[in-house]
């Protein structure tokens, strides 16, 4: 078994981030499903918490104190042995001292499933570990990473068998036909000089919104390098991100291997405690151009500030932007509405006419979330509507589109689509019911004409310049319901037995694609990978 290791930043990254030395707690970005129990503490409108932008940073007391109550829920308050509260309740190792803590955790991850409509037998086998620690009040960091094999249903098979890639995870390796290798890790380290400050470091990931999806920036690409500057003063919140990330020969026409990089800034205003406006920006950059010529890096992008588009306009700039709105207005204490608007380009004779031009690249979001659904306490629910257009996210040049590590940023469906999805989750005690229900539909390529839904595909050869539509080229249809029951054993590391199940059914004029999965395993960690996917 060969697994290819980190590259040399992102090795140091790694290094530093273990043995660094100056509280907080550095963290990792969570699974939508964990989040969503969080939804009574961080959205009640006696709150001006800023919900949008994850992982949340941890002077932010409220969504402190709501997560340690998630992280410490015991069976019960009875003293116990050492090895019945490593197993159920604490970390493997947990030291702490008067202005350092440190903690370590194995993470097994095993499952075993059918695919009844594929008449196949799935697996998931990963081994892992986490580490973290904090030192003094200021400083904090913690490592997680996994070796895994594993086996899926068809629609994943061939994604990875087109992209190369583990759905939000890593390259993968072939063991042989029907089975994967692959390694998955992740690191941060925050400093926090001051309680207006922190600034980290690392490779993970960032999301930006307050729904399951985001237009913006998810959660779903494979973790990337990074360095991050979170500012806050009064009811403002300022992000600037710099990113360094991978465009693979998968995903490239040119079948070669190249390095980019992003610029993101991102404002949040919480106007009260019931009404927040974010502002969004991004701006994508290469440093081979597809004729192979290298690009010094423009340093005029270290400038943190939002609002970068003059300067990439200036001197015929080539480099991608996209800028996006954020919004959210709690109702009640129970009920949130919230949106999104993404524009990709923008030329204003086409985008107010109904010409249905190629340049008319955006997308929005809507929807509603809450808790205590119909009055059940925990009951926590989510109903919103995806759209966007064809040809956003793309790019004249395959380098610049909207992805990492071939896979999109913002939505994983990539363009040219509609979706509606909604999310129950309910938790008595250490017993965990979710569910979800996702409609979609979309438009695939068809006769080698690129109409709309690959990002991956430059703009400027569309299948028309004209009349273009969301759903355009073969129309397909998906219907994708999953459910899982679980028993936490251990908060801390999410250790948990869990049954789940999936159906998923996807059709068109050319092909129907179903899958009827069911699972059972012993799972841990809290990595944020979605299976919710659509034909590539």
């Amino acid at each position: 078994m060969i697994f290819k290791l980190p590259n040399k930043p992102v090795f140091i990254l790694l290094l530093l981030s273990i043995f660094a030395t100056g509280p907080l707690l550095a963290q990792t970005i969570y699974p939508y499903q964990f989040y969503q129990k969080l939804n009574q503490d961080i959205y009640s409108t006696k709150s001006n918490a800023h919900t949008s932008l994850k992982p949340f940073i941890v002077n932010d007391t409220l969504i402190n104190r709501a997560i340690d109550s998630l992280l410490n829920r015991k069976l019960d308050y009875k003293q116990h042995s050492l090895a019945y509260r490593k197993l159920f309740n604490e970390h493997l190792i947990d030291i702490k001292m008067p202005r350092s803590t440190f903690y370590a955790d194995l993470l097994p991850d095993f499952s075993i499933g059918r695919d009844f409509s594929g008449h196949k037998t799935t697996g998931l086998g990963s081994m892992g570990m986490q580490l973290g620690g904090t030192i003094s009040d200021k400083l904090s960091y913690n490592v997680s990473g996994y070796l895994s094999r594993g086996s899926f249903p068809n629609y994943l098979n061939k994604y990875i068998n087109q992209v190369g890639i583990i759905p939000g995870q890593a390259y993968a390796r072939y063991q042989n036909q029907d089975a994967y290798n692959w390694a998955y890790i992740s690191a941060s380290v925050a400093y926090t000089p001051s309680k207006y400050l922190t600034i980290s470091a690392g490779r993970d990931k960032t999301f930006i919104g307050d729904g399951y999806r985001s237009l913006l920036l998810s959660d779903y690409a494979s973790p990337y390098p990074f360095f991050k500057l979170i500012g806050t003063l009064g009811n403002v919140r300022y992000m600037a991100m710099w990113t360094y990330m991978n465009d693979p020969a998968t995903t490239s026409q040119y079948q070669i291997n190249r390095k980019k990089f992003g610029v993101f800034h991102y404002l949040d205003w919480s106007v009260n405690k019931r009404l927040s406006i974010g502002f969004f920006e991004n701006i994508m950059g290469f440093y081979t151009d597809d004729n192979g010529a290298k690009r010094p890096f423009d340093f005029n992008y270290i400038n943190p500030v939002i609002f970068m588009k003059p300067v990439n306009n200036s001197a015929n700039n080539p480099d991608k932007s996209l800028l996006g709105i954020n919004t959210k207005y709690k109702i009640t204490d129970d009920l949130a509405v919230y949106g999104q608007f993404a524009l990709n380009e923008f030329v204003s004779k086409n985008f107010f006419s109904s010409n249905g031009s190629v340049t008319n690249k955006y997308g929005w979001q809507l929807g509603i979330k809450g808790s205590n659904l119909f009055k059940v306490k925990d009951l926590n629910y989510l109903l919103e509507t995806n759209s966007v257009k064809p040809y956003t996210y793309s790019a004249r040049s395959a380098i610049e589109n909207y992805s990492s590590n071939g896979e999109p940023l913002a939505h994983p469906w990539g363009a040219n689509f509609r979706e509606v999805v909604g999310i129950l989750n309910y938790s008595y005690k250490r017993f965990d019911f979710s569910g979800e229900a996702d409609w979609g539909k979309y438009g695939l390529d068809v006769n080698g004409l690129n109409y709309g839904k690959d990002i991956f595909r430059v703009y400027t050869d569309p299948a028309k310049e004209l009349n273009n539509y969301t759903g355009q080229g073969l129309a397909t249809h998906m219907i994708y319901l999953e459910g899982k029951a679980s028993f936490l054993l251990n908060p801390k590391y999410n250790l948990r037995i869990e049954l789940g199940g999936i159906f998923r059914n996807e059709k068109n004029d050319a092909f129907t694609n179903r899958t009827t999965l069911l699972t059972f395993g012993l799972r841990s960690s809290f990595r944020s990978i979605y299976t919710d996917l659509t034909s590539h």
